[in-house]
């Protein structure tokens, strides 16, 4: 597995990374790993089971969607996968729409959040 338009790996959770989600919501739907390397080896995360908790949270409580966040393990070490599945509405996080392309995650401005906005509601 590779990091791709739908893939993203990160080594520790950071907040920043609930525009991350916001972008895969807003695009085709993705996979964030916490605890995995820019190669995909998987490093771990010390706080795991916090972050079981904190990550749905957070992103119920700012963008309204739900999300899959799975505690996986690979030679004792743990990792999260969270899953976020494609909006058919707009999501924002914090009044800023995000999305996904390729392997960046774009704030959507002006002409752009204008055309996105006419896609999601099939105009």
């Amino acid at each position: 597995m590779a990091e791709s338009q739908n893939v993203e790996w990160k080594e520790s959770w950071r907040d920043e990374y609930l525009k991350w989600i916001c972008g895969f919501a807003n695009a085709q739907g993705g996979r964030i790993y916490i605890g995995m390397d820019d190669n995909g080896q998987v490093v771990g995360i010390p706080d795991s089971k916090k972050l079981m908790e904190d990550i749905p949270n957070k992103v119920q409580n700012t963008m309204g969607i739900i999300v899959d966040v799975n505690l996986l393990e690979e030679k004792g070490k743990n990792y999260i996968e969270i899953i976020i599945y494609p909006s058919s509405y707009p999501v924002n996080y914090k009044g800023e729409y995000h999305y996904r392309t390729g392997s960046t995650k774009q704030q959507l401005r002006g002409a752009a959040l204008t055309q996105f906005f006419g896609v999601k509601n099939g105009i």
